[in-house]
């Protein structure tokens, strides 16, 4: 099961709208066949395992991080080929939420004879499927916020210069985070401030381009934006209702997807950071990886629930309090209202520091 999370690990980033999922078919005591789910998501990863067993397959053990799928979408359903191709016993890591699925893949497998266990290193396979299980149940992406500041929290000098404040170890690790996410979202004060291309610039790391998302309650993204003329990956905007057509049109043109989001109606500007995420979930995405501005990072976090990871790049340095701060107002009057998080790893990429942390 180790070695199917493994395999299931590698589609993170690249198999949305569907789960990444791992298989790994063993008979006397050898592997005969493996899998993982191919980017875009299909074949799926049992299918495969069984296409390099061939007949080795019957009477042998499937491991799969993730309940066989039971029902018909645009591939057969992975249940119906463990059966075909006679394999005796199936050990899943995890229900499948999914409303579709959800216990009938297992019940299928148990009413053709197949012997069937569940639960084996189930934190595990929750926890590289985290965003497909958010989605299923919540109707939300699972969101990794991803900051890059001095000692001292500054992004920035007072006058803007912020490139670079981490090393080029820290970026190209940052490159990598953006691998492993289904979509980067940024602020529309990023784009003007950066111009960035927002893409994973790590040769042949993501199969799938990354969706690049921005935020823009006021339609102040040009349509000459650097991400609209440079990298793969489409780009959709997310703004409020009621902007003029001949607001919209050069943005379309430009080839953007345009995403009409509510506003936020407690702040009295910016979007509704729970109703952008979920208009994200309900078009595929399950994975986020966002990476600020100030204005949108603070606006994630006031909203419990919304921001389930933190990746954090500290680099030796400090500005000073006349700097650009990492964040926005919360506005917090108690510490008992601070969103807290466990730190779940450290590492050094270069000279600076990188602390990861999952809501507490």
């Amino acid at each position: 099961m180790r070695a199917a999370l493994a395999l299931a690990a590698r589609g993170l980033g690249n198999t949305w709208p569907n789960p990444s999922v791992g298989c790994v078919i063993t008979r006397d005591g050898a592997v005969v066949g493996r899998g993982w789910t191919a980017p875009g998501g299909r074949p799926h990863a049992e299918t495969e395992a069984l296409k390099r067993a061939g007949h080795a397959a019957r009477g042998a053990t499937a491991y799969v991080t993730l309940e066989p799928c039971c029902h018909w979408g645009r591939t057969p359903p992975c249940t119906d080929a463990l059966i075909a191709a006679g394999v005796a016993r199936v050990v899943v890591a995890m229900r499948d939420p999914d409303p579709r699925v959800d216990g009938g893949g297992l019940e299928k497998l148990r009413a053709a004879g197949v012997s069937v266990s569940v639960g084996l290193l189930e934190a595990e396979a929750r926890a590289i499927n985290a965003g497909f299980v958010k989605v299923a149940t919540r109707n939300l992406p699972l969101v990794t916020l991803k900051l890059a500041s001095t000692l001292d929290g500054r992004i920035a000098t007072r006058t803007g210069e912020s490139q670079w404040i981490t090393g080029p170890a820290a970026r190209r690790t940052a490159h990598a985070l953006r691998g492993r996410h289904d979509a980067v979202l940024v602020g529309s004060g990023t784009v003007l401030a950066d111009d960035p291309e927002l893409s994973c610039r790590i040769p042949g790391f993501a199969r799938v381009p990354t969706v690049r998302v921005v935020a823009d309650a006021r339609l102040r993204m040009p349509a000459t934006a650097r991400m609209l003329r440079e990298g793969e990956g489409a780009v959709w905007i997310a703004t409020r209702p009621g902007h003029p057509e001949a607001a919209l049109a050069p943005l379309r043109e430009a080839g953007a997807t345009l995403i009409e989001v509510p506003p936020d109606a407690a702040a009295g500007q910016g979007l509704d950071a729970g109703a952008l995420l979920r208009a994200l979930a309900a078009r595929g995405l399950t994975r986020i990886l966002a990476e600020g501005g100030a204005g949108l990072a603070a606006a994630l976090l006031r909203d419990a629930g919304l921001v389930d990871r933190l990746a954090w790049f500290h680099a030796p340095a400090v500005i000073g309090g006349d700097g650009r701060p990492a964040l926005d107002a919360l506005p917090l009057e108690l510490l008992s209202a601070m969103p807290r998080y466990r730190r779940t790893s450290l590492a050094l990429p270069g000279p600076d520091l990188l602390s990861e942390f999952e809501a507490a």
